[in-house]
């Protein structure tokens, strides 16, 4: 990224949406992104290949969901636009899809408006995932995605990244709340489980730039998806198993984290009743 800096934007305070974009091997970031997460890296070196099967997977389950019929999607805390991001996924295997992404960080919210501007099938929102009646009454939001029909709101790799008091298991409801039968929740998550020394010292380096990063136990992320219910093999994915079959893996493509790290990880697609 050239140094220009968005209005409202302190290029010294690392932020997670440009340091994924870093460990995906993007330009959209800063020297203070890419300290801290040269950090990370030093600590936890697969921190780059986890990214890359993160957005991986979020790639099979845009793919899942048109499958199963769905043609809009709500992409909160999405991130600075990537290869194989979510509209071109979803328009290669169902054209009339439309996609919200909607991000809290302006410099997000600035190059998606300038990369993804497709005002009849997509659209990029500055907002904040945690204020659900905010972004579900977004004039833009309102303008793509009929709630009255199928959504599938995508929550990847998010939030971790938002501290309990923010009380995440109450807003991932309200949206659960306002969606239609038949919609469907996505998340990836990580978890507190395993590897507590690995997690902890990641955790360090976040608060050590007042950052917050959140992992959770298996049974709180199971949580957020309430009373949704999850797609085969019927609750929330961790781990490499070969139980889990697609869309959490694929079999034409391997991992390449250890069951160990893989664990780390949870994923879950649930469907609403």
């Amino acid at each position: 990224m050239t140094e220009q800096v968005p209005q409202g934007v302190d290029p010294h305070i690392p932020n997670a949406a440009r340091m994924y974009d870093y460990f995906l091997g993007g330009k959209n970031n800063f020297q203070a992104d890419r300290d801290l997460a040269d950090q990370v890296l030093r600590f936890l070196p697969e921190t780059r290949e986890g990214t890359r099967e993160n957005r991986a997977l979020v790639g099979r389950f845009v793919r899942y969901l048109c499958e199963q019929g769905i043609t809009q999607f709500l992409d909160l805390g999405s991130g600075l636009p990537a290869q194989e991001n979510v509209h071109e996924i979803a328009h290669r295997h169902a054209p009339e899809a439309r996609v919200v992404y909607v991000d809290n960080d302006p410099v997000v919210a600035a190059h998606g408006r300038a990369l993804l501007a497709d005002p009849h099938r997509v659209a990029m929102v500055l907002g904040d995932v945690r204020r659900p009646q905010d972004v579900l009454a977004d004039p833009e939001v309102r303008a793509l995605l009929d709630f009255r029909r199928p959504v599938a709101v995508l929550m990847m790799f998010v939030l971790h990244l938002i501290p309990d008091e923010d009380d995440p298991h109450g807003f991932v409801a309200a949206y659960r709340e306002a969606l239609a039968p038949g919609s469907y929740l996505a998340i990836s998550h990580v978890g507190s489980d395993s590897h507590s020394a690995l997690t902890d010292g990641v955790i360090r380096f976040y608060r050590q730039a007042n950052l917050p990063f959140t992992p959770r136990p298996g049974a709180d992320i199971a949580a957020f998806f309430g009373d949704f219910a999850f797609i085969p093999p019927g609750r929330l994915a961790n781990g490499v198993g070969p139980e889990l079959g697609w869309p959490y893996l694929d079999p034409d493509t391997p991992i390449f984290l250890d069951g160990d790290l893989a664990r780390m990880g949870y994923a879950g697609i649930a469907r609403k009743p």
